[in-house]
Formats: structure tokens, sequence, C-alpha cells
């Protein structure tokens, strides 16, 4: 349910699930507020930014892989990030850096199914499973999942907008360029705003025709996949535009290899980078933020929120 308040553009013409329309008549935008129901409840998303803890169980993850490989030693992180704030955690089984590798749907339910089992009779707390593959997404929601974060769109797995509509599941549909093995090698070429916004449309239709709940859809533009540098600034400078269609947005930066690119810095020490890119999300209309490290994210979107809500 979208509810709108203060100022904002108005967008000429626009159905969500019919097509893009992105005349902008002024300069000043609407908060616009959207309940997204899950299974067991509700996220109230636009008053305050919500905060997705990353919990990759994947031995080649670019930042945190081989911490977390067993369930346990999983659950506990998850734990730690529930205490520091984080609103969702976003398991994934399978990494989807540049240059990675595909795994068989075996080996990522193996990883995935008994940490999302585990950690779902611990917390109320929505657990999202980061999966393109429809047969994980529909094992991980029987297990105690409530949301599935698609990297593919909906579009890599003709079967997963299926899932998601019978479950009652929350998507979030992802942008992506080619594969993750070689996504980074033939990145968009033609104007990056207009390519992300027709295939996120192509993308929303096959949701709705599925029917999957406009209610229930999140917008995320791929910060990463697919992109140069300058089109991941140009995304996170024009985010704005993406709220024409009408959804909350996510963002994803977390420690990503562009932050290392601008400031000549290793993974491990891109977390100021990350926090600046943050802030300029939130500012700019982010709803949810992915990221690694919480406790510093909630501290820095609790101060722009205090910005925006002034």
């Amino acid at each position: 349910m979208r509810e709108v308040v203060e100022n904002s553009p108005q967008v000429v013409g626009y159905s969500r699930s019919e097509g893009i329309q992105c005349e902008i008549q002024n300069d000043n935008f609407k908060r616009e507020l959207f309940d997204v129901a899950y299974p067991h409840g509700k996220l109230h998303l636009g008053r305050r930014t919500h905060v997705m803890g990353i919990l990759n169980v994947t031995p080649d993850s670019f930042y945190d892989g081989k911490r977390y490989t067993t369930a346990e030693n999983a659950v506990n992180h998850a734990l730690k990030m529930i205490e520091e704030g984080a609103d969702i955690i976003d398991v994934g089984g399978e990494s989807t850096r540049p240059g990675a590798y595909p795994i068989s749907e075996a080996e990522e339910l193996k990883r995935v199914i008994p940490l999302i089992k585990m950690l779902s009779k611990q917390t109320r707390k929505p657990i999202s499973i980061d999966t393109y593959k429809a047969s994980v997404a529909e094992k991980a929601i029987d297990a105690g999942a409530s949301i599935i974060n698609d990297i593919g769109g909906l579009l890599m797995d003709k079967h997963m907008a299926k899932v998601a509509a019978e479950a009652k599941a929350p998507v979030i549909i992802m942008h992506k360029k080619g594969k993750p093995r070689t996504m980074q090698k033939y990145p968009i070429r033609k104007n990056v705003m207009s390519e992300i916004l027709s295939y996120l449309q192509k993308s929303v239709s096959r949701a709705v025709k599925a029917g999957i709940d406009e209610d229930k859809i999140i917008l995320d533009p791929g910060i990463g996949f697919g992109k140069t540098l300058r089109q991941n600034l140009e995304i996170l400078k024009r985010l704005r535009e993406f709220k024409s269609m009408g959804f909350p947005i996510l963002i994803g930066t977390s420690r990503k290899q562009f932050i290392g690119a601008i400031l000549k810095l290793s993974v491990q020490e891109r977390l100021n980078g990350t926090l600046a890119t943050l802030a300029v999300a939130v500012i700019n209309g982010a709803h949810i933020v992915r990221v690694h490290d919480v406790r510093e994210a909630v501290q820095v979107v609790g101060i722009c929120d205090a910005i925006g809500n002034s």
C-alpha cells in the first residue's frame, strides 16, 4: 500500500504495470510510503530507511567469502546484525561477484536451507533468499524465508514469478547486464538509465502477469552488475528518477569495486566509501540499503532520515 506525503514532482501519464513516463514538472519529490506485506508481517517503508544485512554462506564472495560456511556460525552472525539494527537478513548461497562461476542447485540448497531453517526459528525479522533459481527460492520459502531477492529480475528463470506469486512473497527485482562471469567485460553501452528503466518495466510486467501484487514489488537498479564506474555514479546521482515507476527502491553498494576504483582501496578498506554512497542513496530516495556493515549503516541512514524528515 502506498501513501504520499510532503513535496514531490508530478509524474504524468504513468501506469506502473503498463509503461514508463518520466516527465517531471518540478524539482521537489514527494516522500512515498509503502507497506510491503510478507507472510508474517509488513515492512513499513519510507518513514525511515530499512537496512538489509548481507549473509553470504559462500566460499568465494568478494568480501565475506569463507567467513560463514557453517549454519551455526552464519546464524550467530545474523543475530548479531539484528542486534545492530538490521531489518532484513539476506541469505545468499551463490556468489554473484564479477567473474564468479555458477554453482549447481543442489550445492546452493545445501548451503542455504539448513541456515534458513535455523535462523527462522530464532527471529521474526524477515529473511530474504538471494537467488535467481526458482527451485531454490521455493524451497527457501518453505524453510522460512519471506522475501525473494532475484538478481535476474524474474527473467533468468521463467518459473520465478510463479513461485513468488504462489508464496505471496515480496520480490526484489534487480537489473543486471549479462551474467556474473562476464558482466563487467560487456557493460551497458547505451543510455544506462533508459536501459535499466526498460528492463525493470519488463520485469514488473512479468511479475504482474504472474499474479504478484504490485504492493509486493521492490526495485534494485543493480549497482555493479554490468555497469561501468561512471554508470554506477550516474545511477546514484539520478536515483530519484526510478521513483517515477512507483515502487520502493533498494540499493546495494556495500564495499563494491567502483568504490575501490575511486579511492584506490582494497575491499577491506572500503567502509567509509560505502557509507558515503549510502548517504547519497538515502537522500536521493532509497528505501532499503543492502550492507555488510550493519551497525555503521544504521547510524548513517539514521542521520540521513533525520535530515530528510526535518
